[in-house]
């Protein structure tokens, strides 16, 4: 990664009034969660086709109870934000980040202070029961899945299930609106941590792009959209953002 690479980057910062940060597992993986595709992903280990499906799901929850137990309760409960998440909490507090649109459901961008963050595939802590609705505390899941698989609602007997996007399941509009007007407006959008290949949330930058707004990719490794960008940076997303603001002199 070169230092011209980064000055460049800081300058673009510098040059915009309004950033939109689109984030991916990348940026999570700094933090130690394990990836979900590629060489060493999750799921090379677990068919997602079973446990992260809606229609395995409602078949026979405990395959995906099973999946959370063994690969993400652990992680939850001890992980912490990165470099990568600090930075951009920081360039939002400097009134340059306008928000973060996250194909991520750790809720880490939260937890290093981000205030503006559209999740597209929702958050792994945010517990609901899908028959009554009630809404549980990650903690109180915790307790609940501690004796039974799968957890079910005291209050009425149903199956909790994490407010995400399973497999099968439609991105919420919501979402999908707000990620659409936040590209529509920025200056400049940032696309870290992501191969961008994932429909239809990868699409999201190519909209700043389509109408003038600069494109930057950090990302380790190639991704499907590096043609299109106007700065491409390998390397890690932490490192990077945290050279950059220095650069832009962002404090």
């Amino acid at each position: 990664m070169s230092h011209a690479l980064i000055e460049r980057l800081g300058a673009m910062i510098s040059g915009v009034k309004r950033v939109v940060a689109f984030t991916g597992a990348g940026v999570s993986a700094e933090s130690g969660i394990p990836t979900y595709r590629g060489e060493g992903g999750v799921w090379n280990k677990y068919n997602p086709d079973i446990y992260a499906s809606i229609d395995y799901f409602e078949k026979d929850p405990s395959y995906y109870w099973r999946f959370f137990s063994e690969v993400r309760l652990a992680l939850l409960k001890t992980i912490k934000p990165n470099a990568a998440h600090e930075a951009l909490a920081q360039l939002e507090r400097a009134g340059k980040l306008s928000s973060i649109i996250t194909q991520n459901i750790d809720g880490l961008h939260q937890d290093a202070g981000s205030r503006k963050v559209i999740e597209l595939h929702g958050n792994t802590r945010d517990i609901y029961c899908t028959v009554c609705r009630l809404d549980y505390a990650f903690e109180t899941l915790c307790d609940i899945l501690d004796r039974n698989n799968p957890p079910l609602c005291p209050s009425c007997g149903g199956v909790l299930r994490p407010d995400i996007v399973f497999f099968g399941e439609g991105l919420p509009n919501r979402a999908l609106a707000e990620a659409s007007s936040e590209m529509q407006a920025c200056d400049l959008v940032l696309a870290i941590g992501s191969t961008l290949s994932v429909q239809p949330a990868a699409g999201f930058p190519l909209i700043a792009r389509e109408r003038g707004a600069k494109f930057v990719i950090i990302n380790k490794g190639p991704t499907v959209l590096d043609d299109y960008a106007d700065l491409v940076i390998d390397g890690s997303a932490g490192d990077v953002l945290s050279k950059a603001l220095i650069s832009a002199k962002i404090k």
